[in-house]
């Protein structure tokens, strides 16, 4: 959905939203997909061309959670496996100071642990330890991340 005004789209966001913390960023040319099902923490920015799919079950994000440009997080997929092409849903959890690269997928049924960084363009189809780093199609492991995050997002850019 493209709101022009930043005001405007947090304005939005409080009366759509399940949940909806404060000091919230909220870029143009978000996909909110059935927003009810959404809960969004305290301090997050979430940037443009986003999908949050909130179809299939809960899709709940924690606080400090950085999502970049173009990430598709999902609640709802096809069974590939399914002869009638079944739908196949499950929650998706973000937790506290997570950072969500640029294109990266999040499917279904993920856990994202805390403080974790997901590199661009990985794939996440399993749940991710609490300050690890994850790559690749499907995301592995490639690192940890320093357990010692003192920080609170706090964009507002000045013309938007």
């Amino acid at each position: 959905m493209w709101l022009p005004f930043y005001y405007i789209r947090l304005l939005w966001g409080k009366a759509i939203i399940k949940c909806f913390g404060k000091n919230i960023y909220l870029s143009r040319n978000i996909a909110f997909l059935n927003p009810r099902n959404i809960s969004i923490g305290n301090n997050c920015v979430l940037n443009s061309g986003i999908i949050l799919d909130g179809r299939g079950a809960a899709l709940r994000i924690g606080n400090n959670v950085d999502i970049a440009q173009d990430v598709n997080v999902w609640t709802q997929e096809h069974d590939t496996m399914s002869c009638d092409h079944r739908l196949h849903s499950a929650a998706v959890i973000i937790n506290a100071n997570v950072w969500i690269a640029s294109r990266a997928i999040i499917l279904p049924g993920v856990t994202i642990g805390e403080g974790a960084v997901i590199a661009a363009g990985a794939v996440v189809t399993k749940n991710v330890e609490p300050f690890s780093i994850v790559a690749g199609v499907p995301a592995k492991k490639i690192g940890m991340r320093n357990d010692n995050l003192n920080y609170i997002l706090n964009y507002k850019p000045f013309f938007e």
